[in-house]
């Protein structure tokens, strides 16, 4: 405890219509040092970071870095004064180059207003070199993989010399070579005597590399201990308040007959390449893979947002064709995808509108009017079983925590009654509270008979819901394996087999 304490956060009050959504948070960071946050979906973290980072006002308490208080009016302003932000869900300019990413807002200029591109290239090779990131700076960026963006945004960061930054779930999007990478140059920062506030529901990160960590709880502050004084479960107890003995719910589905045939899928313009396989009712398919192995294009594939190169598609022994997302939705299919916030949400609606999007058909009069009563009861339905913290239907959807879009989007598609239910990441961001009634719900409607394919970074979460586990490496099925006896070594290496 010898570093002197460089950012100290007292009483932060912050309040939206309908929520209290911080109450007097305390929160003090040691230069060099790495700060844990961490809380439930919901408990405040962001938005403790956002009053820092000066995308929200705070309503009360007082902020003081460097032992000098600031009162940061945007993001600018702070980036501007050594505060960097990594936010977990990437905003960028994918039309634009991973450069003009990197320095937009402040690109190098001669005579005070010709953009230098000689000084944009050497001021990026450096940082890149530093930070050992193989990324090429003049490729676009909506051609790179979510991990390799999540690295530049990361860069980015580190740019700016910041004394303190945020790493808001930066690991969400990376492999696990990536997120060694990453530990790294943390590393390098804190020897620098830097500030990291990392925010992240992975507790064997946590437990790996904070030297302290603070827990909230519904927009208050419960705890902050050393993180050699801390146990997995002790967090799990600090941040749920109670006792979660079990990270996973007993699978009680019994797999029955095949309802899906899947032979030789292939995409056109992806990296899938082959892949055959059979879901049965009642049953919960996993697939696993490293980054790039086609795991996603598998199910975007199968419903219609890709456009398939060969391979045939037999549901219930008839073969479908699931040409667009609409004929997969009509053949019983749904998919939730990995990037909610690009491809999941409509940001600026509510709640309701984003509950019921997907099957406004069911809720006309007279085929000509919308039934409000009818939206409305369905939209209450979801919000009580996906446990969605709101204070009202009518709240922007992009107002609520990341877990909680993920539930609202969820209960979008159970309102459609799939047959079957395609994920990916389901629980991408979401704390380990939140992360157990996803569990049960996957399990809950195996029981009843759909049939579940889900695409997982996290090894334990795989081997922890599925039933089978199919390992894609290359584009290809590389093989498959029993959920009860599979081990993550087993796993790993068909993942390696056609790397």
């Amino acid at each position: 405890m010898d570093q002197p304490v460089l950012l100290e956060m007292k009483g932060i009050c912050k309040e939206f219509p309908g929520v209290k959504a911080l109450d007097h948070v305390d929160l003090k960071v040691r230069a060099g040092t790495v700060h844990a946050l961490m809380g439930e979906n919901g408990a405040g973290k962001s938005t403790l970071m956002k009053c820092l980072f000066g995308i929200y006002s705070r309503d009360a308490g007082t902020i003081t870095l460097d032992g000098r208080e600031i009162h940061f009016k945007s993001s600018k302003e702070a980036l501007e004064n050594g505060v960097a932000m990594v936010h977990q869900e990437l905003n960028q300019a994918l039309t634009r180059t991973v450069k003009d990413n990197l320095w937009l807002g402040r690109y190098p200029k001669v005579a005070g207003f010709v953009v230098s591109e000689r000084i944009m290239d050497q001021r990026t090779k450096e940082i890149f070199d530093t930070l050992e990131v193989s990324v090429d700076p003049k490729a676009v960026m909506s051609t790179l993989p979510v991990s390799q963006r999540q690295m530049v945004e990361i860069a980015k960061a580190v740019s700016y010399d910041a004394k303190i930054i945020v790493f808001d779930e930066p690991t969400s999007s990376l492999t696990e070579s990536e997120v060694e990478h990453l530990f790294r140059i943390i590393d390098m920062l804190k020897k620098k005597g830097c500030g990291i506030i990392y925010i992240s529901h992975k507790m064997d990160e946590i437990l790996r590399i904070s030297d302290d960590v603070t827990i909230m709880r519904d927009g208050a502050w419960v705890a902050t201990r050393p993180a050699s004084e801390l146990t997995m479960d002790e967090i799990i107890r600090l941040m749920v308040g109670r006792e979660l003995t079990n990270r996973f719910p007993p699978k009680e589905n019994e797999p029955g007959e095949v309802i899906l045939d899947v032979e030789h899928l292939k995409g056109r313009y992806t990296r899938l390449r082959d892949a055959s396989f059979q879901l049965r009712k009642g049953e919960v398919l996993g697939i696993a893979g490293l980054d790039g192995s086609g795991r996603t294009e598998v199910l975007e594939n199968l419903f219609g947002s890709m456009t398939r190169d060969g391979g045939t598609i037999r549901l219930h022994g008839t073969e479908i064709h699931n040409r667009s997302p609409r004929e997969a939705i009509r053949n019983g299919f749904a998919l939730l995808t990995e990037e909610r916030r690009a491809t999941g949400i409509f940001g600026i609606r509510d709640i309701k509108d984003n509950t019921v999007i997907s099957n406004l058909k069911s809720y006309l009069k007279g085929g000509i009017c919308l039934s409000d009563k009818k939206m409305t009861e369905d939209t209450e339905w979801a919000i009580q079983a996906m446990h969605i913290k709101t204070p009202s239907q009518k709240t922007q959807i992009r107002s609520l925590s990341g877990g909680n879009q993920q539930k609202v989007i969820i209960g979008r598609w159970l309102l459609t009654k799939p047959e079957v239910l395609l994920l990916d990441e389901p629980t991408r961001g979401i704390d380990v509270g939140a992360k157990y009634e996803i569990y049960q719900l996957i399990i809950d409607l195996a029981k009843e008979g759909k049939g579940v394919i889900m695409v997982s970074s996290e090894m334990p979460e795989l081997l922890g819901v599925c039933d089978r586990i199919l390992v894609m490496s290359g584009g290809c099925l590389a093989g498959e394996v029993d959920a009860k006896t599979a081990t993550q070594e087993q796993i790993l290496t068909l993942a390696a087999k056609y790397v």
